[in-house]
């Protein structure tokens, strides 16, 4: 076991100003929900959006867990160690609940949960020089041979060209850290996540828990829906949206200027009338303003007047996603 507590100390809790050009943070917010079993594939396959059973081995994917109506009950990253060994980082409030929810079908499998957070450090690297650091301190990418599962050393997981999430042994983590910071400065949690919106990957939160279906977080653009494998726990009203409903609403990125960081699930209006037009699903502190992903409704996207539930000025504005022509793409198709 260890404490992320001796970690943290090794970081700075605000932003660099101005942003390193390679940074490193520690990703202390979420928790590890274990599944493991010799049934662990079978029962995961059953329950989340992703297509565990053609996942390599060593390998790694964005998923959710949805209830019957297709609401999202959590968002994770799921990383796959061996076909009877999974774990799911999501955040931190809804481990708890989601693992005893799936707790009422793991009783009918050979399966056991378990939160194991303290077996491991997760770190966010990203920047120039990112892939050399990785190297120094000797960890592969998710890339490799599925047959060798999870190197000892940990597992990098490329989320873009010079963006890595990290997955190290507690008791491996401190010395890794130590070689990668000096090509790669430490930087607080919130430039992590600032690098998220701008790679517009969203999560659930606690606030947000059951307000969403997959492709409203843009999912089915991030490799996070399969809609190839058979039915799982809301799979009906996933795959009904995809191919007969037309999505009113989805994932935007959008900036502004004010100062208050908004809270997941902080409403999102329109300042002529006050209509609600959606809701913020993350945010984060740049350099001179502040950044979000937002479920908004799609026409919304056009307006000059998107304002936060408690603060009328400045207007928010609408930027891109590097997924946005794939979205648009789409919806011409619809």
């Amino acid at each position: 076991m260890h404490d992320t507590r001796d970690l943290s100390a090794l970081f700075p809790q605000q932003s660099l100003l101005p942003a390193p050009p390679t940074a490193l943070a520690l990703l202390d917010h979420e928790r590890i929900l274990e599944v493991s079993g010799v049934d662990a594939t079978r029962f995961l396959q059953g329950q989340l959006t992703c297509d565990v059973a053609t996942l390599p081995a060593g390998s790694s994917t964005l998923g959710a867990r949805c209830n019957p109506k297709g609401r999202m009950q959590s968002s994770f990253r799921l990383l796959k160690l061996t076909d009877d060994h999974f774990l799911l980082a999501m955040d931190a409030e809804l481990l708890e609940p989601q693992q005893t929810d799936l707790a009422k079908y793991a009783a009918f499998f050979k399966v056991k949960l378990s939160d194991c957070t303290d077996q491991w450090v997760r770190l966010g690297l990203w920047g120039q020089q990112a892939r050399q650091a990785l190297a120094a301190a000797g960890l592969a990418t998710d890339a490799g041979d599925p047959a060798a599962g999870v190197p000892a050393a940990g597992l990098a997981v490329a989320l873009a060209e010079d963006t890595l999430e990290l997955w190290l042994p507690a008791d491996r983590a401190q010395e890794r850290i130590e070689v990668m910071a000096q090509q790669a400065e430490p930087d607080a949690l919130n430039a992590w996540q600032l690098q998220l919106i701008r790679l517009g990957i969203g999560q659930v939160h606690s606030q947000t828990r059951e307000s969403f279906i997959p492709q409203m977080l843009n999912l089915q653009h991030l490799g996070g829906v399969s809609f190839r494998k058979g039915c799982y726990t809301g799979q009906e009203i996933v795959a009904r949206m995809q191919y007969l409903g037309k999505l009113k609403k989805r994932m935007y990125r959008l900036t502004w200027a004010g100062d208050q960081l908004p809270a997941p699930g902080a409403a999102i209006l329109d300042g002529d009338n006050g209509r609600d037009l959606g809701e913020v699903v993350a945010a984060a502190r740049g350099e001179d303003h502040i950044e979000l992903l937002a479920v908004l409704q799609n026409e919304a996207a056009q307006s000059t007047t998107l304002c936060l539930s408690d603060i009328s000025e400045p207007p928010l504005a609408v930027a891109t996603l590097p997924y946005d022509p794939q979205l648009a793409a789409e919806a011409a198709g619809a």
